[in-house]
């Protein structure tokens, strides 16, 4: 039968081990106890009518003429718990090439809404004058409200 050398270092381990796991086990206690907080949120509700009861989930533009420019009034509201600043983003156009011939401007960017309150704003979509081989298309518009501080 062999024997193995075993080092003062490793010995020292196992019993620095052993010593820790038998005093941790002894000296553990724990204490649960009840928390509280508020959490805050940056929500926005986007609506057509002024009393808040129609969501907005799309929009028809209707039948557009080359060069032509129209305009839609919706309401956005601060549904949150904290004071917001409005973004629009247009995207996700289809076809794709369409956004080198319609463009989509609002008048609310980087408005401040405070918690509760509300604003209408004015989207306006223009036709450039020069767009062909486009019959129909979508896009997305994305309204963000983010935390103001």
């Amino acid at each position: 039968m062999a024997m193995q050398k075993i080092t003062l270092g490793t010995v020292a381990a196992i019993a620095i081990t052993a010593l820790l796991v038998s005093v941790l086990g002894a000296l553990m206690a724990t204490q649960t106890f009840n928390n509280t907080a508020t959490i805050k949120t940056a929500g926005i509700g986007v609506y057509s009518d002024t009393g808040f009861t129609q969501k907005v989930t799309s929009l028809d533009w209707g039948t557009l003429t080359p060069g032509e420019t129209k305009i839609k009034t919706l309401y956005i509201r601060n549904e949150g718990s904290t004071q917001i600043s409005l973004s629009m983003s247009v995207g996700n156009w289809t076809p794709p090439s369409t956004s080198d011939y319609i463009t989509v401007i609002w008048n609310r960017q980087g408005t401040i809404l405070n918690v509760g309150s509300s604003t209408s704003a004015t989207f306006t979509l223009s036709v450039s004058q020069s767009i062909t081989g486009i019959t129909s298309f979508t896009f997305d518009i994305t309204i963000t409200g983010t935390e103001h501080t």
